[in-house]
């Protein structure tokens, strides 16, 4: 794996979601040669349409400016729970591809079969030579539209071989493999040949990794003072999957503290040995999660509570007897447990920093469907120097502001605390050993 070098100087890190969606507009603005978006969705909302708008926009200020936008095949085809029958945000994609004369791509890309078994879970968005990274797809809840807001983490990275990284990767593997369809377009390939279209790409998918070329200008030769070495990574399957290992690897290289963020509390059982290894031996880590409250399956109405709703609630009851088996780790000081919940918002963030000098940004859950259904990406950063912290200092106020520490296991729920209707659903899951499955997939 081949590093590439910038400073602390090159990297911008934001801290709200609408911070997101004010920088999201304007690098579509001001791009002038290439615009790629890869996300989870891109959603038919006001801050979707906004920004799918803002892109044809650009594109008729910029005619030569190249624009592709990656989504997943599934996603992008479904309306919300329960809307059955629905184009899904492939309405909205079609309507503007009649609507403006100008053209964008839009690709979904299928890396299984069905949204259940695993989805296009890539991020980063590449405008002209600068990386902006996050976990966050593009609609109203991400970008704060209204009062509610789903937080995340965005680093704008300048790094122009970094940046043409992400794109000869998007091309290669979904535009010059021909396996992506156009979501904006209005015919889509039969069953059988998208049957055909995923065997290939599963395969395409199991060898795929970022293609560094080195810039010429030889940063990396010591003109830039405390440098910083990035390396993209891929991860895919459960099998040689790159990602995985240096998430793995950065938990056991770890000799003092760690920090891991994650939204939902899963992780997958190779993870969390390497979890209680580091804390055997020493280290120092601090784990912040998303209250259930926090987590975007919740349902705050028993009325309204359906069998979705159920899986913050299996997050927590995960949660609760993690921190029970371990609860002598949190007294002694090692470990430290923190909830996030801030009134009716959520939480989605995910990573990892080891003794202030790796940081590790993904969109990865970090559980057992990231692990080995999704496909995900990632960007491990070595800062010898520490020249990041101030930046990342910052962030981590933003984001710890909210989190509420948990001392005891006692102060997280049990079912007997719950509502009627997720009490009976749980009990009944627990009977059939469901949530062997359910853990599987969450």
């Amino acid at each position: 794996m081949k590093n590439l070098l910038i400073s602390s100087g090159d990297i911008d890190i934001y801290s709200t979601p609408k911070e997101y969606k004010e920088q999201l507009l304007l690098l579509i603005a001001s791009a002038r040669q290439r615009i790629y978006i890869s996300a989870l969705y891109l959603q038919d909302d006001d801050a979707g349409r906004e920004v799918l708008h803002a892109l044809y926009q650009a594109k008729a200020k910029t005619p030569e400016l190249d624009i592709k936008v990656f989504v997943d095949y599934h996603r992008g085809q479904r309306g919300l729970i329960g809307e059955k029958g629905s184009l899904g945000n492939r309405a909205i994609y079609l309507v503007l591809a009649e609507q403006y004369p100008q053209k964008i791509a839009i690709y979904g890309i299928a890396v299984k079969s069905k949204e259940l078994f695993g989805v296009l879970h890539l991020k980063g968005m590449v405008f002209d030579n600068v990386l902006f990274y996050t976990g966050a797809s593009i609609n109203d809840i991400y970008m704060q539209q209204g009062t509610r807001y789903r937080l995340d983490r965005y680093y704008l990275i300048n790094c122009a071989s970094l940046a043409s990284s992400f794109c000869q990767f998007l091309t290669n593997t979904f535009v010059k493999s021909k396996l992506a369809p156009l979501l904006n377009e209005p015919n889509l390939p039969n069953q059988a040949q998208q049957r055909r279209n995923i065997i290939a790409l599963k395969s395409l998918l199991k060898k795929s990794v970022y293609q560094v070329e080195l810039p010429d200008h030889n940063k990396e030769s010591g003109v830039v003072i405390n440098p910083i070495s990035i390396i993209p990574l891929i991860g895919y399957g459960r099998r040689k999957n790159q990602l995985n290992k240096v998430i793995r690897q950065t938990i056991k290289n770890t000799k003092q503290k760690l920090l891991i963020l994650t939204p939902y509390f899963n992780l997958p059982p190779v993870l969390a040995r390497d979890v209680i290894k580091a804390l055997k031996r020493g280290v120092n880590i601090t784990i912040v999660v998303g209250d259930k409250t926090a987590n975007d399956f919740y349902i705050a109405d028993e009325n309204e509570f359906s069998a979705i709703g159920i899986v913050p609630y299996v997050y927590e009851m995960l949660l609760k007897r993690f921190v029970k088996r371990y609860q002598h780790f949190i007294d002694n000081g090692l470990l430290n447990m923190h909830l996030w919940q801030h009134e009716n918002n959520s939480f989605h963030l995910k990573g990892l920093i080891s003794d202030d000098r790796y940081h590790l940004l993904t969109g990865s859950n970090l559980n057992p469907r990231a692990w080995s259904l999704d496909l995900e990406n990632g960007l491990l950063l070595d800062d010898p120097s520490q020249g990041l912290m101030p930046k990342v200092s910052a962030e981590l106020i933003n984001i710890m502001e909210y989190a509420k520490p948990i001392n005891h296991y006692s102060e997280i729920e049990s079912i007997s605390d719950y509502p009627e209707k997720p009490q009976k659903l749980l009990k009944k899951i627990r009977m059939t050993q469901m949530d062997r499955i359910l853990k599987r997939f969450l």
